[in-house]
């Protein structure tokens, strides 16, 4: 499955792997500082001038790459689906046939997940902000359907099941452990100290279908 990938590709802060501010454009500082405010206060709650002065820009650049704030969501929900495109790519590229199977791409989403902390707070930003423009999750719908065509064209997914479903059931499992595994921590958290486990559970996420 070949995806492009932006030319400025970085991750959103030296904590998540991605190289130095002083390292990238002055574009890819800004959207790297979109996705930090958006993920920790919110969209609606970023100012454009907190994000430029984590940038280390002037606030008319990011009208001058980006048209409005907006058009810098789109950009950093762009950054966002390619690295999960990237992931999954990268499970291709590392299986037998060149089409990974649900556990290989599952595993690599994971992998990236965990690797771009701010990802996944956008994320969960995403699902919990009241807002009626669900573009991220929409892009990322598009992107599962096209693994899910790939994963049946390459004979590792069934071709009898609804193509819907096993979209739902991708998004899922990729993400449902996201947004529902710090409610576990919490839970946990809200014991005394000697009375929780030594390990947390962890929450496993499974989509079943009724059957007619």
């Amino acid at each position: 499955m070949s995806v492009p990938m932006n030319v400025d590709n970085g991750t959103s802060s030296a904590d998540a792997g991605g190289p130095s501010g002083s390292d990238l454009t002055s574009r890819a500082r800004i959207r790297n500082a979109g996705l930090h405010q958006f993920a920790t206060t919110g969209f609606a709650g970023t100012p454009l001038r907190a994000i430029a002065s984590e940038a280390g820009v002037a606030i008319g650049l990011i009208s001058h790459h980006f048209g409005s704030k907006d058009g810098l969501r789109e950009a950093v929900e762009g950054w966002v689906v390619d690295q999960f495109a990237a992931a999954i790519t990268g499970a291709d590229s590392a299986a037998a046939n060149s089409v990974a199977d649900t556990a290989a791409r599952d595993a690599a989403v994971a992998r990236m997940l965990e690797n771009n902390p701010l990802i996944v707070g956008y994320l969960r930003r995403e699902l919990l902000e009241d807002s009626a423009d669900r573009t991220l999750i929409t892009r990322l719908a598009r992107l599962s359907l096209q693994s899910v065509d790939s994963m049946r064209s390459g004979g590792v997914a069934s071709t009898d099941r609804d193509r819907v479903d096993q979209v739902v059931t991708v998004m899922v499992r990729q993400l449902g452990r996201l947004f529902l595994q710090p409610l576990v921590d919490q839970v946990v958290d809200s014991f005394p100290t000697d009375e929780r486990p030594t390990a947390k559970p962890e929450l496993t996420i499974t989509v079943r279908t009724p059957q007619d």
